[in-house]
């Protein structure tokens, strides 16, 4: 093999390894320039919508406001005294924000073994599985975009106890998400992407 070819092949499979966009879309704010932009995100929230029947908007408004669309986003380190650092806050990775632990049962569940959290079609699945589960867990609407998130935040578990309910931070977090889904709902019924 030549030199030229063997180096091509090398760019390409050092290419592939970075599957995560380490960038957010240009413009969060509008869905239809967010599938415009990054097709693919579409396509995968389609499928997604169709395996479990959470809606494409509901997966948006989550993934904004876990990861921002930022495939690779992670906790912030915590340090001591302000200086020594001591670790992630959690183990949440990838567009989902899904804990190891969680994303464990995911992959042994479905047989995914091949999923990985910084890629949007395993992010989008991952989701939809978690949320499918609250609706026949906890009988929370598909649509219900305000208490999925906060089951998909507090744990269903945690939900189900109303954890949630003693912080209000988190309360006023999941009216944001519940706004943000209504808003991406309706711009991509305009742009006719639903």
């Amino acid at each position: 093999m030549s030199r030229k070819i063997r180096a091509l092949v090398l760019m390409l499979f050092v290419a592939g390894c970075g599957s995560s966009e380490r960038t957010a879309p240009t413009n969060l704010e509008n869905a239809c320039e967010i599938v415009s932009e990054r097709p693919h995100y579409l396509s995968a929230m389609r499928r997604t919508e169709r395996r479990w029947g959470i809606p494409i908007a509901v997966q948006m408004a989550t993934i904004h406001q876990e990861s921002k669309f930022i495939g690779n986003a992670r906790t912030p380190h915590r340090f001591a005294l302000g200086i020594i650092p001591m670790g992630r806050q959690s183990s949440a990775y990838g567009y989902s924000q899904a804990l190891d632990g969680t994303w464990d049962e995911y992959v042994a569940e479905t047989g995914n073994r091949r999923a990985k959290r910084d890629r949007i079609r395993d992010a989008t699945d991952f989701m939809g599985w978690y949320m499918d589960a609250s609706t026949r867990r906890l009988g929370i609407p598909r649509t219900d975009a305000r208490n999925q998130y906060l089951a998909y935040h507090e744990g269903r578990t945690g939900f189900a106890r109303g954890s949630h309910a003693a912080k209000p931070w988190l309360m006023t977090v999941s009216n944001n998400v519940a706004s943000r889904a209504v808003l991406y709902d309706a711009q991509l019924r305009s742009c006719r992407k639903i």
